[in-house]
């Protein structure tokens, strides 16, 4: 195992109406930005539950930020901070909206002359505003971790810090239930994938972090399909443990001690950033392939993963690859997610454009031995035609 440092001072409130902790968390003389995305929140009861809660505190609101936040949204927020002393943020949606609060909350006490700097240049963050979230779409773990994830000019760029980690978080499944199917595939495959950067790497003996890994991937292959189901789709039990897994898959505990990979999220931003596919669906189209392309050299990551995850025990090694990608694969589509390029309309014409963003925006060295070059996330997105 490799030595590692780690902490999760989030304060996580789960449970079906939990949303009135906020009253207690958020201290009174606080001036409360409370951040969201398009509006669902006013119509599935989350923004009444937000505005109770609040109805002893100074407040004001900011939406609009998008599914893929744009720096030129979330810089409008600093006006509002700045006009009404705001020194409290509270996020309220989903991975994204979260991110953007971090963001928000970087830049309103950055002492440079661009914030963007904090991103492009990864300066670092010396100070930030508080904040609280409350997850209305498990998916990002965004609620307990310092990452976000911002867009400008058609390019997704991270930034992490741990001034920007939630201080705390509310987590009820029960604001779940209003999401779309699509929402729900989106989230559960964004989690699955996360687990999988970190799991499905090379081995250090982190045997702790391997198991979580295996229980988390387990269930939400077991609960996903069910969140699409008629029957269960309104299980709160289902949904909670959909919730808590996404949480857990990117709070920092599976990843501590153990490589980590990301290429599939690097070659996944690009064509998010060129053709507008949703994060989690750019997921599902390449981490297929890429386990073709890196089999032999994750090969014994891929055997544990065929026969824990999947139980797969009968045949040669590449015979139980194989099928461990199959079912992969089958988990995919059964959450309703494309699982190749040809599903959302790219084209083998498509591929140099993809290749030379990656180039532009320095992803020649991805993977968690920085082995995959140019040439091979190339060979990537080829098998995933």
């Amino acid at each position: 195992m490799l030595n590692f440092n780690f902490q999760n001072p989030t304060h996580i409130h789960f449970g079906e109406g939990q949303i009135s902790v906020i009253t207690k968390e958020i201290p009174l003389n606080a001036r409360v930005l409370v951040v969201y995305g398009g509006g669902s929140i006013k119509t599935n009861g989350v923004f009444q539950q937000v505005s109770d809660a609040l109805a002893k505190h100074t407040w004001f609101e900011f939406s609009g930020i998008e599914p893929n936040p744009t720096y030129n949204t979330l810089m409008k927020a600093q006006d509002i901070i700045k006009a009404e002393n705001i020194d409290y943020l509270l996020a309220v949606g989903g991975g994204s909206v979260v991110d953007g609060a971090k963001f928000i909350a970087a830049a309103a006490e950055y002492e440079g002359e661009d914030p963007w700097d904090i991103i492009v240049k990864q300066q670092p963050v010396n100070k930030a505003l508080p904040i609280g979230a409350v997850l209305t779409l498990p998916a990002t773990g965004s609620e307990s971790n310092g990452n976000s994830v911002v867009t400008r000019d058609g390019t997704k760029i991270p930034f992490s810090s741990p001034l920007v980690r939630p201080l705390f978080a509310v987590l009820d499944p029960s604001v779940t239930l209003s999401l779309s199917d699509r929402q729900i595939s989106n989230g559960v495959v964004d989690a699955f994938v996360h687990i999988i950067e970190q799991y499905l790497t090379y081995s250090v003996n982190g045997k702790v972090q391997d198991r979580f890994s295996e229980g988390l991937l387990q269930t939400l292959i077991e609960e996903g399909p069910k969140a699409l189901a008629p029957a269960t789709k309104d299980d709160l039990e289902v949904r909670a443990n959909i919730m808590w897994s996404a949480t857990m898959a990117l709070n920092g505990l599976i990843g501590a001690g153990v490589p980590q990979d990301w290429a599939t999220h690097m070659i996944g931003h690009e064509l998010t950033g060129a053709f507008g596919v949703d994060h989690a669906r750019s997921l599902s189209i390449v981490l297929p392939s890429l386990m073709q392309v890196r089999r032999e050299q994750k090969r014994e990551k891929l055997l544990q993963y065929a026969e824990r995850v999947w139980h797969i025990n009968e045949g040669d090694d590449n015979v139980r690859i194989d099928q461990a990608i199959k079912l992969t694969v089958e988990f995919f589509k059964q959450m309703q997610v494309p699982t190749c390029l040809s599903d959302v309309g790219i084209t083998d014409k498509d591929i140099d454009l993809l290749v030379a963003r990656l180039e532009k925006h320095g992803m020649n060295a991805l993977g968690e031995k920085g082995d995959i070059t140019l040439d091979i996330s190339r060979e990537i997105l080829t098998k995933a035609l």
